[in-house]
């Protein structure tokens, strides 16, 4: 059974593409020349968007038959007819009411009138709009989760990447397929290739992410492999920390390997390319060689002797002092359109030790060397590479005919580039270095560490990389787009706890209180039951954050959540104009959808109903430009202040967490138990959601850091920012300036600013 669309279709059929995957009875296929979707069943064919859910709900047992299922389905038919956009809210208004009690359109279970009406909304940009605008909590619910679900969010990838796919001319079929050229199942190998000089970042996740994805899809194996060649750079632990990362995102290979375990290998075929007349040695220096390639100049040695080159290239197996004045070259092109064929160098002398062969080499091949070799030896099918690569891919093919080895398949993807984020190791270093940040797990850091730390989950970071597909478009993305997905994997199963502010918080007497203190029993999550219970203490004397209070108006209704409502009957306020008390009196009968005002709160602590002291941290990015470019010195783009605290109050529950729990403090968004601090503090860091505001960078807003920051003071070697480039001119009127004359007859007034 398959289902036919096109991912051009307008309106598109969300609901059948939506029902298909998480039903799992049809095979997707995307075909450009469809003029509408098509469902082939046994022959037999269903055109309608309409026939395709029923005929698919009916067969996985998701009718969801009722009167109200009716209502809705009829509801989905007029929804897209309706311009007026108070037509609109009415019917958001309607909808929003219906799931106030309830999960689901009909019944305990997702049936085929919820994907249909989903998939109207998600059609219709102006309806989806007014539904996010916060004022429909119980549509926005019900949408959000279904649209979370790993099954929709695959949906949703697969549109993406059918699009990508477009551009080569191919068509996405099965759930959800990127397409590798001339894979066979049971024959795909694909290969990660980290080199162990560093710690994984979000680059790498793409990569590793893929390969396995690739390897899965086809039923074959993927190998990581270890990129050793350069003894400099590379430790024994970071292979260590790299495959701790790869399995913090579940990523585990069939095998493990170095290229250092063929070494012998690529000697002998070095040995090869040289008697076959395709390598020779050259001791020009480096800049001059670099000068030459540019400008297409054959070196002094090219035309050398095989008999010469191999006694050079023996010199250099053995770190001889002459030895080490060479490197081996292929012998390619001198002057070729594409500068990385002009006879790039192949091996080269390095006598520091490797971590894992120790003395046993001083000559080590490059990776551009070493990769197609290692590749063809280790039967990999599909070499997956990113765009930076691809003006190399001439030479790996040379590489691979020179030597007569086995073909492999080359396949390019996008690299992963993010706003104001650095990628190279270089530059992390430098960070890490100058203590910038405490680590490489730095919330701060793009390493997998980071973000994982800041609050990622493998899940979102999966579902992303996928949903980028094949894309081949050098881009430098927004990071809310990867928040917002992470959030939808969060909010459905994050306990809620409550905190406010310490600073300033305003001590509350509640009229109609319990006389003493009173315990109930609660859910973490009031749409997920499963999530747990928590306890929540009452008393006739609470806490309110400071901006909460001093908000309210005088014989204002607020509600309490949790609680109920309550008037304000009294407010004192201090001579600096912040509130110091406040008296309200509880009002249970009052309706909380008449109030404005949601307000958390905390049962004034005692001993044995204490409350717990906790830190809230929020991060900004390490720099200040969207994108470095190579002229950019990175010091004078660093803002002086890139962590924030702010110390709250927060009910006892939160001593139950684990350090990586995901939770959300209600009204202040989603946070990650980062562990104790030294006094015994809960620290908690801030996710971000994925909206542009929470995103934004706070360098030169005025944002002030708590005076406890480690980062509060101007960073050592950091450039004051500078405010504008534009140079400086003399003032026309000189240093004394100048009164202006003036012909009015009104009366004259001081300055009120002198």
């Amino acid at each position: 059974m398959s289902l036919t669309l096109s991912t051009k279709a307008s309106p598109f059929p969300y609901a059948a593409l939506a029902i298909a995957t998480y039903t799992q009875k049809a095979e997707l296929n995307f075909d450009e020349a469809a003029t509408g979707v098509s469902l082939d069943l046994d022959g037999d064919k269903y055109a309608t968007e309409e026939e395709v859910v029923a005929i698919l709900a009916k067969i996985a047992g998701i009718g969801g038959e009722s009167t109200k299922a009716s209502t809705y389905f009829a509801l989905a038919k007029t929804l897209p007819t309706i311009t007026a956009v108070p037509d609109i809210l009415s019917a958001l208004d309607s909808l929003d009411d219906y799931l106030a009690y309830r999960t689901f359109l009909a019944g305990h279970e997702i049936s085929a009138v919820d994907w249909t009406l989903w998939g109207t909304i998600r059609a219709s940009i102006k309806i989806l709009g007014l539904l996010k605008n916060g004022q429909h909590v119980h549509a926005l619910r019900w949408f959000s989760h279904l649209e979370s679900l790993e099954s929709t969010q695959a949906a949703l990838a697969s549109i993406v990447a059918a699009k990508a796919n477009k551009a080569r001319n191919t068509k996405t079929a099965a759930s959800f397929t990127l397409g590798l050229q001339n894979a066979k199942e049971g024959e795909v190998v694909t290969r990660f290739p980290p080199e162990p000089s560093g710690y994984l970042h979000i680059g790498h996740a793409k990569a590793a992410v893929l390969n396995q994805y690739f390897a899965q899809m086809y039923k074959g194996k993927m190998i990581i492999r270890f990129d050793d060649t350069n003894p400099t750079k590379e430790r024994a632990e970071f292979e260590q920390t790299i495959l701790e990362d790869l399995e913090l995102m579940d990523i585990k290979g069939d095998t493990i390997s170095h290229t250092s375990d063929y070494f012998d290998q690529i000697y002998e075929l070095a040995i090869k390319l040289i008697e076959a007349g395709k390598a020779y040695t050259d001791n020009t220096e480096q800049a001059q060689m670099r000068e030459e390639r540019g400008k297409g100049i054959a070196s002094a040695h090219r035309d050398d002797s095989v008999e010469d080159n191999l006694k050079h290239f023996a010199e250099m197996k053995y770190g001889t002092p002459e030895g080490l004045r060479w490197c081996l070259r292929a012998k390619i092109s001198v002057d070729d359109q594409n500068k990385t064929l002009r006879d790039p160098v192949i091996y080269r002398c390095n006598i520091i030790p490797h971590h894992r062969t120790g003395k046993k080499w001083t000559i080590y091949p490059t990776y551009d060397f070493a990769c197609p070799i290692v590749d063809s030896l280790e039967g990999v099918s599909h070499a997956l590479r990113t765009m930076e690569y691809r003006e190399r891919n001439a030479q790996y093919y040379w590489m691979i005919k020179a030597l007569g080895l086995r073909t492999v398949s080359i396949w390019d993807f996008s690299r992963l580039n993010f706003i104001y984020t650095l990628l190279s190791k270089r530059k992390l270093h430098w960070f890490v270095d100058n203590k910038i940040v405490k680590g490489w797990d730095d919330p701060r850091f793009p390493t997998v560490r980071g973000i994982r730390r800041r609050g990622m989950t493998i899940e979102a970071l999966k579902q992303f990389m996928l949903s980028q597909g094949p894309s081949q478009s050098l881009v430098s993305l927004e990071w809310d787009s990867i928040w917002a997905l992470n959030k939808k994997v969060i909010d459905p199963v994050a306990p809620r706890f409550w905190a406010i502010l310490k600073e300033k918080c305003v001590p509350v007497t509640v009229d109609g209180g319990p006389t003493g203190v009173e315990v109930k029993t609660l859910p973490l999550h009031k749409k997920n039951p499963e999530v747990g219970e928590k306890q929540t203490v009452y008393s006739s004397t609470i806490l309110l954050e400071q901006e909460d209070a001093a908000s309210f108006d005088d014989q204002e209704e607020i509600t309490l959540m949790d609680w109920g409502n309550a008037f304000v009957r009294s407010k004192v306020v201090g001579k600096d104009g912040e509130v110091t008390a406040l008296v309200v009196e509880l009002n249970l009968d009052g309706d909380f959808r008449k109030t404005k005002k949601k307000i958390t709160w905390l049962a004034q602590p005692t001993d044995s109903h204490p409350v717990v002291e906790v830190t809230l941290l929020d991060y900004d990015y390490l720099i200040t430009k969207k994108k470095l470019e190579e002229e950019d010195n990175v010091k004078d783009f660093v803002p002086p202040v890139t962590e924030f605290r702010e110390e709250a109050l927060a009910d006892a529950n939160v001593k139950t967490l684990k350090a990586g729990d995901i939770i959300q403090f209600e009204r202040k968004g989603y946070y990650i138990f980062d562990g104790l601090t030294g006094d015994g503090k809960l620290e908690f860091i801030r996710i971000p959601d994925g909206r542009a505001a929470g995103l934004a960078s706070k360098a030169g807003k005025g944002v002030v850091a708590a005076e406890t920051s480690s980062l509060a003071t101007p960073l050592s070697g950091v450039g004051t920012q500078p405010m504008e480039k534009i140079y400086k001119v003399d003032r026309i009127y000189g240093d004394d300036g100048v009164s202006p004359l003036s012909s009015s007859k009104m009366y004259k007034v001081d300055n009120v600013y002198a």
